[in-house]
């Protein structure tokens, strides 16, 4: 007689490292303000912020197959473009929104040129564009600031138009917001990887001759791929302005869009967790490093060379393997 489903059905679900980490990492950030100082907040929303500009990048890359050395142009727009709709209205969720569909437009625009490419050309035309932006953000004075930037963009109070007001004024309630922010795009972005869409993204990876000759259009895919890649840049960089008060072209130097890249690899492009693993450790170890030495450029790029070589496929992908290998066997039961 055949039991299995019934033993199955009575087992008790094992809880996996996976979701224990999940559960104690937003538990943990929940209760952040009232543990924590301004600067542990502050530090929080940093990590927020390059968990989705790195998220946004993996889905390009690690799901596509496509390395861009430009999302920081796209970081840029949104954080020009959020903090110059708070100079206009004050209003926090008018910004970040604007600023959050102004970097999906440039992508739209830019990707119809970057995505008739692939490998090393796709990467160069990426990163030519991401120049010409922070170009435009340190000449065009006018609209930019030039190299002084945009300052004293205020905080901006959180509105919904006939419902509710809530000031920002406190970092302890920016931070919830970019919390909320956060965990409702990583949702997203979740779901994203996982559906029909996702998996189509990862057969363009696998083998682009097979997805197009079973009528695929390759192109089109990658588009979207290139413009949620944009929108989550912009998204990041729409956070920053108002956490800042200030908004300078440093932000779309091609040197920003080697943060995300560097996040990913020490996280691992094989798991969605990995970027955002890998933005803690990466925020982490710089932020120890600029302690000690002015020379931390230097000594960042060996650490993290030897994390990547040490961790191989990242730590994500490392622990997940090691629980596998740890996990009693289950034949016979």
């Amino acid at each position: 007689m055949d039991v299995g489903p019934v033993a199955s059905a009575g087992r008790p679900r094992i809880l996996t490292p996976g979701r224990s980490a999940i559960g104690g990492l937003i538990l943990a950030l929940l209760l952040l303000p009232l543990v924590g100082g301004q600067y542990a907040q502050y530090v929080a929303i940093q990590v927020l912020i390059l968990s989705l500009f790195a998220l946004g990048f993996n889905i390009l890359f690690g799901y596509t197959g496509l390395l861009s050395f430009g999302q920081a142009g796209f970081y840029a727009v949104g954080a020009y473009g959020c903090a110059k709709l708070l100079l206009l209205k004050p209003s926090l969720l008018f910004g970040v929104i604007g600023g959050t569909l102004l970097a999906g437009a440039a992508a739209l625009v830019l990707g119809v040129l970057c995505i008739r490419h692939t490998r090393i050309y796709f990467s160069m035309l990426t990163l030519a564009f991401g120049m010409m932006i922070f170009s435009m953000a340190l000449k065009w004075r006018d609209f930019t600031g030039g190299d002084d930037g945009l300052v004293g963009i205020p905080r901006a109070p959180l509105e919904i138009p006939g419902l509710v007001s809530v000031s920002m004024a406190s970092m302890g309630r920016y931070y919830y917001f970019v919390l909320v922010v956060s965990l409702l795009a990583i949702g997203i972005a979740y779901r994203l990887v996982h559906s029909p869409l996702g998996l189509t993204f990862q057969g363009i990876r696998d083998s682009e001759g097979r997805m197009a000759f079973t009528g695929v259009s390759v192109r089109a895919y990658r588009l979207i791929a290139f413009v949620i890649a944009g929108l989550y840049a912009g998204l990041a960089g729409a956070l920053l302005p108002a956490l800042e008060n200030t908004v300078t072209p440093p932000v779309a130097h091609w040197t920003t869009s080697a943060d995300p890249v560097l996040a990913t690899l020490l996280g691992g492009i094989q798991a969605f967790a990995g970027p955002i693993v890998g933005a803690f450790l990466f925020f982490m170890i710089k932020d120890i490093i600029v302690r000690f030495t002015e020379y931390w450029l230097i000594w960042l790029g060996i650490i993290v060379v030897v994390l990547v070589m040490g961790f191989r496929g990242g730590v994500v992908s490392l622990a997940t393997a090691r629980w596998r290998a740890l996990r009693p066997g289950r034949e016979g039961t």
